[in-house]
């Protein structure tokens, strides 16, 4: 895959950024980075990794929605997932995710409407899937960059995405600049790219994604206190979940 074609996921992403008023603050904590405006939040995972400077040396804070995303672009991790957390910042809005009409239902699940029986399953990421899924699947494999008991390390995707029936993928994969791979070695998969460091960015749907499955986030000043205080567990209750799927795009 050559430099330009890889990064065409992510110019598409950033296309759709607004330029908007300038990113007033970028709080940070263990688990997640963030970008705030002042109406307006999205997150990142925080993910490790400076060894190459960061495309914007003086920092985010002062910028536009859009040329703050513009580092998600970046090498260097930390500096990406702040840039990934602008863009969700502009695409991870209440009322743009309403007008869309991609709520998810009360109660409901990344996987609803999915039918899991006899399928080959891949979680990149440790994460929880639905009951149902696990038995009724034909297999489950969790493929982890820091595995636990169970799970096959990253390495084995090459491996074992080709197999699957539904692969579902963490939104730090942006962050880390894996997803791009991961999604040529799932394109005959059904694929779902899940949590709160998923752009709802519709564009993204045109890269071989079936469904996102994000968080639009309305308590500002809880989740900035979750983060900053570095408190561990799902910062799902300071928002609400999104979902849209390529085929009720809009």
């Amino acid at each position: 895959m050559s430099g330009s074609s890889f990064f065409e996921l992510y110019d598409a992403l950033l296309e759709g950024v607004g330029p908007s008023a300038p990113l007033l603050a970028t709080p940070a904590g263990k688990y997640w980075a963030m970008a705030e405006t002042g109406d307006s939040a999205g997150l990142a995972m925080a993910t490790s990794g400076n060894s190459r400077p960061p495309l914007f040396p003086e920092g985010l804070a002062g910028l536009s929605l859009r040329e703050a995303a513009g580092a998600a672009r970046s090498w260097n991790f930390a500096e990406a997932g702040f840039g990934l957390a602008a863009a969700n910042a502009w695409y991870n809005r209440p009322a743009r995710l309403e007008a869309l009409g991609c709520r998810e239902p009360e109660g409901g699940f990344y996987t609803d409407g999915l039918d899991f029986r006899d399928k080959t399953v891949a979680f990149i990421g440790h994460m929880r899937g639905p009951k149902e899924l696990r038995e009724q699947a034909r297999a489950v494999y969790i493929l982890e960059k820091e595995p636990q008991p169970g799970d096959y390390p990253d390495s084995a995707c090459d491996y074992i995405l080709p197999q699957c029936d539904l692969v579902i993928i963490t939104g730090s994969s942006l962050v880390n600049k894996t997803l791009p791979h991961l999604l040529e070695l799932c394109r005959d998969a059904y694929t779902i790219l899940t949590g709160p460091s998923v752009p709802m960015c519709p564009a993204l749907l045109d890269f071989g994604i079936d469904r996102l499955a994000g968080l639009v986030l309305t308590d500002l000043p809880g989740i900035r206190a979750h983060v900053t205080g570095s408190v561990p567990g799902s910062p799902y209750r300071y928002g609400l979940p999104f979902r849209l799927d390529r085929a009720g795009r809009r």
